[in-house]
């Protein structure tokens, strides 16, 4: 009877850690992430609205509906990048993740205190290239380190009822992703 038992313990733990291996190792070994879906239709360091979700089909998971989205997929190698984003009348949020999808930064309207969104991305290098300004401030200027190169920044607009959805997406619209001269 215990060697039973002992056998279904073992079992049932050697079943556990195989599960947690796969569940941990599954994300990594995926091809078809949000960045490689994305690349195909977004060009690289430029805003593009997404297409509002359906039950059937949407092109990041997890999507509401009551927003309008844009993704700008961003490659860091040619330079900082320079992120523009005008506030809509109900919210909009910011979110910034690395090619893996790891959310790294996030920013909304009511964080900002300003009609516009306005920061500069870029690396740690690039970061420690930039020459230190006495009159500009930290909250003259914010800049936002990416950890990796390359990685999607997504902008989000609140449309409270079906009506106000035009007002979100010419908000969107007026977005501008793009590196800095």
């Amino acid at each position: 009877m215990i060697r039973w038992l002992l056998w279904l313990l073992g079992g049932l733990l050697l079943g556990g850690i195989v599960h947690l291996a796969t569940v941990l190792l599954l994300p990594r070994t995926a091809t078809q992430d949000a960045y490689t879906r994305l690349s195909a239709t977004a060009p690289a360091n430029s805003i593009v609205p997404l297409p509002a979700p359906t039950p059937d089909d949407a092109v990041l998971p997890f999507m509401d509906p009551a927003f309008a989205t844009a993704v700008c997929r961003y490659d860091l190698a040619d330079g900082p990048l320079k992120l523009r984003v005008p506030v809509s009348q109900a919210y909009t949020s910011v979110s910034f993740y690395t090619r893996a999808g790891v959310a790294y930064y996030a920013i909304n309207d009511r964080a900002a205190g300003r009609r516009i969104i306005e920061l500069d991305l870029m690396t740690t290098a690039q970061r420690a290239d930039v020459p230190e300004d006495e009159e500009v401030t930290a909250a003259d200027r914010l800049i936002v380190e990416s950890p990796t190169p390359t990685g999607l920044i997504l902008v989000r607009t609140f449309g409270p009822e079906p009506g106000l959805m035009p007002m979100a997406q010419r908000a969107l619209a007026a977005a501008r992703c793009g590196t800095q001269s």
